[in-house]
């Protein structure tokens, strides 16, 4: 498995990390605890030693399947998770219409980053992201009670999530921020306007989730599909039928390069991701091995200048339909 360092920080991660949310949270009821420790395990064995999850995925469940999973590995490996929402064990699965409130306050981030220590069967937590910026705290606090756990050893690095560049530019002053988590795909490009030039000028890596736009970029969903009410993409407007649809043009795409690559439209996707910056770790996610293996396939695909010249024009012309999230929910976005 490649390596690739994230920015300016140092931290080195697999080029493919594993997002761990799907086992247990938003994609439908929690998954079988064994068979997602296999897959975990199978990841290691595969070469990944990038692993994301959060407090609120579940909550608390995915923190606890991967410390327990990954123990026998985890001096080897880089687990990142995220703390910045009021949780109660009887939050809605979905992660949608139960989402709590945010709370970044620095009493709080104490408290969280003890639970997720527990939870994660570590002593350390190597990356540890505010999961959506609290407009009711300042950032520059949120830096120094980070500061104040990297000073006090139990983190190693500060990252961000879905944060605009203003807000990343004042967290970075007061703790330098390592890494910024946002959806980052062929059909999610926001990022590519000012928060990539603003990291790359900072030496701050990305990685991006839902580099498979939530499922949508693999090919295997069209028009006719539906998603139980458990599954947090039924309240997806880019997932009503009619969005779907015509966003079926990026998938043509995505096939004509993937023919000329022998290669599937995620893996382009995937591959296309990876060619744009050498400080960004994309971590697509999976409940399935023969998809991660999949995705892995990505990483030795090499797109030439003339390929991504062409995925560039065609994408140009293709306008994506429909909004990421409600607006609940975006309007915690880019803040």
């Amino acid at each position: 498995m490649q390596k690739r360092k994230l920015g300016k920080s140092g931290l080195e991660v697999s080029a493919l990390g594993l997002g761990c949310m799907g086992m247990s949270f938003s994609y439908g009821p929690p998954k079988d605890k064994e068979e997602m420790t296999a897959l975990l395990r199978a990841a290691v064995d595969r070469g990944i030693t990038f692993f994301d999850t959060a407090e609120v995925y579940g909550p608390f469940l995915n923190e606890e399947l991967l410390g327990e999973a990954l123990a026998p590995f985890r001096k080897q490996l880089v687990i990142a998770t995220k703390f910045g929402f009021d949780l109660n064990p009887n939050l809605d699965p979905r992660g949608m219409k139960g989402l709590p409130g945010l709370n970044s306050r620095p009493e709080h981030i104490q408290q969280a980053a003890e639970g997720s220590l527990r939870r994660l069967r570590t002593d350390v937590i190597d990356l540890y992201y505010q999961h959506r910026v609290d407009p009711d705290v300042p950032i520059e606090d949120v830096a120094g009670a980070v500061k104040d756990l990297i000073q006090a050893g139990k983190v190693k690095h500060f990252g961000l999530s879905e944060a605009g560049v203003p807000t990343i530019r004042r967290a970075h002053a007061v703790q330098p921020v390592t890494a910024l988590q946002s959806e980052y795909s062929l059909w999610t490009r926001a990022p590519e306007k000012e928060v990539i030039p603003a990291l790359e000028e900072l030496g701050i890596g990305m990685v991006p989730y839902s580099p498979l736009g939530k499922g949508f970029l693999t090919g295997k969903i069209d028009e006719t599909a539906t998603f139980d009410s458990t599954d947090f993409r039924s309240a997806l407007p880019r997932f009503t039928p009619e969005a779907l649809k015509a966003n079926q043009a990026l998938i043509h795409l995505l096939g004509s390069i993937g023919e000329r690559k022998k290669a599937t439209p995620a893996q382009i996707a995937l591959a296309w991701l990876l060619a744009q910056k050498p400080w960004m770790a994309p971590i697509p996610g999976t409940t399935k091995l023969h998809r991660l293996d999949e995705n892995l396939g990505a990483v030795s695909i090499e797109l030439t200048a003339e390929d991504l010249s062409d995925i560039e024009n065609a994408a140009s012309r293709i306008t994506v339909q429909g909004a990421r999230y409600p607006e609940r929910l975006e309007q915690m976005t880019g803040r």
